[in-house]
């Protein structure tokens, strides 16, 4: 268990540096290799290459790259215009905190930083032609500028691709996705044993230390569980977070407590071992894709947008992150140390809270919609079916919950049911009839 998760917060932490890099960084990488090459390169093209010429003549070659440099700059204010557009757009369609990360693609800024290097190399390599009125073209030189004039282009491509993840099929693909690592990363299979402990052992002992935030408000978005563990272990204490992965927490806010420590833990290395933000991110927190997911069908079933087709396809990510989630020991709140000492308790969200999170909102606004209750009623049960018996009885809750939503949002029987009849698209290929008098 502790592997795993020390693997997962190593990838955790290089993802997060990557963002961080790529964000700037990159583009700015390309120009200034771009500057240094134009600048270096034809210096040493001269002596090291000096029989070599491009036959292309000067004007022909400054006409070419002057084309090159002035087309790449136009391209690259069209293309990212057009890309900060449809952002925009899809953040009005969807979730902006779901296209936020779709902004945030490295590719993108790979793709300025193509761009941009393109431009200025051509640039510099028009300050080498006819250099001292020789009459040359360097010929390197002039490759140099036709291999990046070609990388533009595949970028341009690659970028086009990427603008169609925005499409809704493949953005609820990707949210799905993130959803599914995360699961993957932090949950053990259902059939893995757990050491099981009493929470009034720990807290039986006294506090000894009391972590409070002061700042301004801020998302928890990963907590470092080796680190934590370590901490616990040194002080011979246990700590017990008081918040959750995904809590916002404000100011004078407590954020954990130290049961029976020997000595104080520093508070500096505490708050570097949970890391927080200003928004939810994946990385530890299986609950936000079912949160994004959720936000899109809501969105769709708003009577502006009045999409229930979308809500059904979000319905269908949605069921397959519970079924996945439904074959998992969720219950893993408790971190022992290699001694299999208790050293660290975190909440972490129970089977009912995902299914809560799942239906609630979406069974509340779509309770009009027939394809959404269709949809829902054949969710629930091709749960119940597929998962083992311990995950029914919540199941069985919200079948009921969909009973009684149904027979108050229809007045007609007839209309009741059509709503109560279990179908996966939602308006498609019924399952079965399901008798008038009953109570779907």
């Amino acid at each position: 268990m502790h592997a795993i998760f020390a693997t997962h917060e190593e990838k955790r932490i290089l993802m997060k540096l990557t963002l961080r890099f790529s964000t700037w960084v990159i583009p700015l990488c390309y120009a200034v290799v771009a500057i240094a090459a134009g600048m270096v390169f034809p210096r040493l093209e001269t002596p090291i290459f000096h029989g070599l010429a491009s036959t292309v003549t000067v004007s022909a070659a400054m006409a070419i790259y002057s084309s090159v440099a002035s087309g790449m700059l136009a391209l690259t204010a069209v293309v990212f215009s057009l890309a900060f557009v449809m952002i925009q757009f899809s953040a009005t369609a969807y979730s902006p905190r779901l296209v936020l990360w779709i902004s945030r693609d490295p590719f993108m800024w790979h793709a300025v930083g193509v761009f941009t290097a393109t431009f200025l190399y051509a640039i510099a390599a028009l300050a080498w032609v006819d250099r001292s009125g020789s009459g040359r073209v360097p010929l390197v030189s002039s490759w140099v500028v036709i291999g990046l004039l070609l990388a533009s282009v595949a970028m341009f491509v690659g970028l086009i691709e990427r603008i169609g993840l925005l499409q809704i099929n493949r953005m609820l693909a990707f949210t799905g996705d993130q959803g599914r690592k995360v699961i993957e990363a932090t949950y053990p299979e259902l059939d893995s044993t757990t050491a099981a402990f009493s929470p009034d052992d720990f807290r039986q002992l006294p506090v000894t230390q009391t972590l409070i935030h002061r700042a301004r408000p801020e998302v928890i978005q990963a907590l470092n569980t080796a680190a934590l563990v370590g901490l616990a272990q040194k002080s011979g204490g246990i700590i017990e977070m008081l918040t959750a992965v995904g809590d916002t927490v404000v100011d004078l806010t407590p954020l954990l407590r130290v049961f029976g420590a020997r000595q104080p833990i520093d508070e500096g290395a505490l708050e570097s071992a949970i890391e927080m933000g200003d928004e939810r991110t994946f990385d530890q927190d299986p609950k936000y894709a079912i949160r994004l997911l959720v936000d899109i069908a809501i969105k769709a079933l708003s009577p502006a947008i009045n999409d229930p087709t979308t809500a059904v396809q979000a319905l269908d990510q949605i069921e397959d992150l519970l079924l996945r989630l439904g074959r998992r020991r969720l219950e893993i709140s408790e971190y022992r140390d290699k001694d299999g000492r208790l050293r660290l308790i975190a909440p972490c969200p129970t089977w009912e809270d995902f299914l809560r999170l799942a239906f609630d909102e979406i069974r509340y606004y779509g309770a009009q919609s027939v394809q959404v209750m269709r949809r829902m009623n054949a969710l629930v049960k091709d749960l119940s079916l597929r998962l083992p018996e311990e995950r029914s009885p919540a199941l069985r809750h919200w079948e009921e919950r969909l009973d009684s939503t149904i027979a108050r949002s229809f007045e007609d029987m007839e209309e009741k049911q059509e709503a109560s009849v279990e179908d996966r698209q939602g308006l498609g290929v019924p399952r079965k009839e399901t008798p008038i008098g009953s109570a779907r």
